[in-house]
């Protein structure tokens, strides 16, 4: 039994080592090269060192080959080699490749690294159509490393983030590879099946390395990375880049010219480094360029580096990408990191045979058991090897897993972390068993202290329980919270379950019942802290408060691919409150408004009675052409739909104590966000609505509009609301329509204004219309700037607002965050 057991480990071994070409790539200073392209020349097989210059290069047979080396600044070398048993080694050394400008033609008047871009320009249109359409193999890893990190951030303990920081809190501590087939028919039909995934420590895992997201091509006017950046050869790249031969040098007969690419000011979407264009073909030989946070506006990203490497295709008559790396470094806080993605492309075919079920909108999925693949199909299949470094952390993280998968080790961890301080009374509780996956946790009273005129100063304390599933594919939760206002002396108590029954088609049962204080928008355009603030020091009490006792039942799912239907019944008992203080920590000689929103003056009149009602809600939330990544534990959507999402409501009440109070309310909103290449990103939202047998129903019921009077705007989202439209003047129980428009043009303005240049701000304007049957329509105006801050936290907003009410003109400034 031992023998045959041995017998077949040896034949997998053999097999392994059979069809491989294993060396180093040093320079001349026997330095080892990292990311040197290796392939055999005129065929598809092609692999790249690893970090430190090894490399392992699969072929099909023995015999002659001829083998290449390509590295970007070093001569390319072609090693003829005759193979006669594997495996077989074969080191190299590249020296750095010389350049001269001996096989250019000067021209005092002209600068030669114009004309050749200016040709590759040109020469875009026929190069993308003949990569119009394609399938190849592609791999990936991805790595980050983190170096000198804090114990704890923001108040929470980071631990060793998996087993990946050693003493000095510096180590990997994401590391993971994929092996898929990619499929692309212009413009974005896409389809990847990834055959093999690999998370180091995590034997269950699946990687979400993405062919799609990390197809960067420079051959496109722009590269989407947080921010649209321009290409150097976009269209108008002459608008953008100054450029400057540095050199030419041949390889295969062919005339490659070195030029450098350098932006015509600091600050703007853009690129700088080098670029290798190849004479008369006029096409990319390489890529070496770099951009900053600051480009992305990202401020904690220090660096990011695009390396590209292309290989001729005599058939296509094309350079085709055949490596792609992109190093990045970031710094926050005192610490920081750095780390790099890799991709190899092989096996292109530029003439598959698609038909109309090739592509569908499920644009990733995984095969079975992708993630079970041992090492010996991984060293056998990756076309870079691993560092010594990456075979470390493999070797140590799924060492440790078998170890932090025990009940024991679990079990101690949570022993440390359940241990409970007299702190916690005050911050917050939660205690958990890991192993049997539930928590257990308390919401403190000293973070949710808020102040508003109805109770006083109030806070609320809950307590949380949940359960869940591996990898969360099912989710349990049970909640409890109890919020009592001082000079009210009132208790309020609500309680929540909800249940989610799987991750694929996200479907949700939740049940909520209890007393609370409701804002008779529902939407809660005031938050507690804006509306405790301007209560306490400008004596602005905004929110208008009633007490809600409600039962309700919450149904979710997606029904098919982009249509989300939620079904919401419940009881509702609306009681009116009135204000029970007048504290505010100055002494200002106006009182506070009353807590009617119809009336402010009228301390004696509610605005409304005491009522219930039952109360039915059914919404269809449409994504049309919704794209999404299958993975085996759920569905993922991909936000790039050419086509805006529509909202569908429609509600009614039935069985009101006041039979007036029965009403039919139905409401349409199309909203959605464009991205306008380098000119930045533009959304709209755009809704109507009429109510039917509305004539006498409570205000409560009206449609109310997210306004504000704050001069602050919390609200990141800033399709959903005004600037500063008072809350309740326009609230209606007719006909409505609300558009709201936007723009921000990500420093495409102001990026070019010199003395602006440096502060990286970003224009922003805006348009907000409200038309209702009762008002004249009213319309504000925006411009503003935000990517405002300190140093590298940069989340601020500030905008002038000017109104329109009929004859009523008003401005103010509203400040802001925005991300």
């Amino acid at each position: 039994m031992i023998k045959k057991l041995l017998f077949s480990i040896f034949l997998v071994v053999s097999s392994f080592v059979h069809s491989q070409i294993n060396g180093t790539v040093t320079n001349a200073q026997n330095e080892p090269l990292p990311y040197v392209n290796i392939y055999l020349k005129n065929a598809t097989t092609g692999t790249t060192s690893n970090g430190d210059g090894v490399y392992s290069l699969n072929v099909d047979k023995l015999g002659k080959h001829v083998v290449t080396f390509q590295f970007l600044g070093y001569t390319t070398q072609d090693i003829e080699i005759d193979i006669k048993k594997f495996p077989f080694t074969l080191n190299a050394v590249l020296t750095e490749e010389t350049t001269s400008l001996d096989e250019v033609v000067l021209n005092s008047k002209s600068n030669p690294a114009d004309r050749i871009i200016r040709e590759v320009i040109k020469s875009k249109p026929q190069i993308l159509d003949k990569q119009r359409v394609y399938t190849a193999d592609f791999y990936s890893r991805g790595l980050w490393r983190v170096e000198n990190a804090p114990e704890k951030f923001f108040g929470q303990e980071i631990g060793d983030l998996g087993g990946g920081l050693d003493s000095t809190r510096t180590g990997i501590v994401y590391l993971s590879e994929t092996i898929s087939k990619i499929a692309y028919k212009a413009p974005d039909d896409f389809k990847e099946v990834i055959t093999a995934s690999k998370v180091s420590g995590d034997s269950n895992g699946f990687s979400f390395n993405s062919a799609q997201e990390a197809d960067f091509s420079f051959y496109n006017n722009t590269l989407e990375i947080q921010a649209q950046l321009v290409s150097p050869i976009a269209d108008n790249a002459f608008n953008y880049y100054t450029y400057k031969l540095i050199g030419t040098f041949k390889t295969d007969n062919k005339l490659i010219n070195k030029i450098q690419v350098t932006p015509k000011r600091k600050n703007d979407r853009v690129f700088e480094g080098l670029l290798y264009v190849v004479e008369d073909d006029w096409q990319l030989y390489g890529v070496e360029l770099t951009t900053t946070g600051a480009a992305i506006q990202v401020p904690f990203v220090e660096s990011l580096v695009f390396k590209h490497n292309f290989k001729y295709d005599e058939i296509q008559d094309l350079w085709v990408k055949i490596s792609q790396s992109i190093d990045f470094s970031f710094k926050l806080f005192g610490f920081g990191g750095n780390g790099r993605f890799s991709a190899v492309y092989i096996n292109y075919d530029f003439n598959p045979k698609f038909d109309r079920t090739s592509f569908t909108n499920e644009v990733l999925s995984f095969k079975p058991e992708a993630n079970t693949k041992d090492s010996i199909f991984w060293q056998q299949i990756r076309p870079i090897p691993l560092t010594s470094a990456e075979r470390q952390d493999y070797v140590i993280k799924d060492s440790l897993q078998e170890k932090r998968d025990s009940k024991p080790y679990k079990d101690s961890v949570d022993t440390a972390h359940n241990k409970f301080r007299l702190g916690d009374i005050l911050m917050g509780y939660s205690f958990q068993n890991t192993y049997d996956r539930w928590r257990l946790s308390y919401d403190p009273v000293l973070t949710s202290v808020a102040f508003n005129t109805i109770q006083g100063f109030n806070a609320s304390a809950g307590i949380n329980y949940s359960k869940w599933t591996e990898n969360y594919k099912q989710a349990t939760n049970v909640s409890l919270a109890a919020n009592y206002g001082l000079d009210e002396e009132r208790l309020r108590v609500t309680g929540r379950f909800a249940k989610r029954f799987d991750r694929i088609k996200n479907t949700t049962l939740a049940l909520a019942a209890g007393t609370q204080t409701q804002q008779f928008n529902s939407e809660q355009p005031i938050s507690t802290l804006e509306n405790s603030l301007a209560t306490l020091i400008w004596k602005k009490n905004y929110a208008k408060l009633y007490e809600l006792d409600f039962a309700k039942l919450t149904f979710s799912q997606e029904v098919v691919n982009g249509l989300q239907l939620t079904a919401q019944a419940g009881y509702e008992k609306r009681s009116p409150l009135f204000n029970t203080t007048d504290q505010t920590f100055f002494d200002w000689d106006f009182p506070y408004t009353s807590n009617n929103p119809l009336n402010p003056q009228n301390f004696t009149n509610p605005g409304f009675e005491t009522h219930s009602l039952a109360k039915f809600n059914l919404q269809a939330v449409v994504n049309f052409d919704q794209k999404y990544m299958s993975y085996p534990d759920g569905k993922f959507k991909v936000d790039d739909s050419k086509y805006p999402t529509l909202y569908v409501t429609a509600e009614q009440t039935i069985g009101a104590t006041n039979s007036d109070y029965n009403f039919t309310e139905l409401k349409a909103e199309i909203r959605q966000k464009l991205t306008l290449g380098n000119k930045g990103d533009f959304g709209y939202a755009v809704t109507g609505g009429t109510f039917l047998n509305a004539e006498n129903i409570s205000f409560v019921d009206y449609q109310h509009f997210n306004g504000n009077q704050t001069f602050v705007n919390l609200r990141n989202q800033r399709l959903t609301g005004f600037n500063a439209m008072p809350y309740y003047d326009f609230s209606t129980n007719n006909s409505f329509h609300e558009v709201h428009i936007e723009h921000n043009f990500k420093g495409f303005i102001l990026g070019k204004v010199p003395a602006l240049r440096a502060l990286n701000l970003n224009l922003v304007t805006g348009v907000h219309t409200l038309l209702t049957n009762e008002n004249k329509p009213y319309t504000e105006f925006n411009i503003g700037v935000d990517n405002l801050g300190f140093g590298k936290l940069k989340f601020l907003r500030v905008d002038y607002v000017r109104s329109f009410n009929g004859p009523i003109k008003e401005g103010t400034f509203v400040f802001g965050i925005s991300f």
